[in-house]
């Protein structure tokens, strides 16, 4: 069952980069801002993505979410996705979290369910529930 609402944030694609092309592989870099908890946070994330035998997408990535305060909560994740009109992309998958801070330390025992998009124009925007 989904819970609340964990993170949700807005931000651009800043590098695309072919790893390669048989099957074709893609690495992606964004940045953006966003709450996680409640709390403000600037994101920065990298992923890979293949494309498959029928045209769907499986990616894995990694990333990290800064508080002003200095806090750290790193995330791994894997999804799958498709694409859209002019290069979109519309991802679903699973996040698991790693912090020290005290104040996210509860993420550290959370799955999340996440929808992450990227429009034509390479803007993001991804939510993720927790996964109760």
């Amino acid at each position: 069952m989904l819970g609340e609402v964990v993170e949700e944030g807005r931000g651009k694609r800043i590098v695309r980069r072919v790893l390669s092309t048989s099957p074709l592989k893609v690495e992606v870099t964004f940045e953006g801002v966003g709450k996680l908890l409640g709390t403000d946070v600037a994101e920065m994330g990298t992923y890979w993505s293949s494309v498959r035998p029928d045209g769907s997408l499986y990616g894995e990535g990694e990333g990290a979410y800064m508080g002003s305060s200095g806090d750290i909560v790193t995330w791994k994740g894997a999804g799958v996705g498709v694409l859209g009109a002019g290069g979109a992309v519309s991802y679903r998958g699973g996040l698991y979290y790693w912090t020290t801070s005290q104040a996210f330390a509860r993420l550290n025992t959370v799955a999340g369910v996440f929808e992450f998009e990227i429009d034509a124009q390479g803007n993001t925007h991804g939510k993720t529930w927790e996964w109760k």
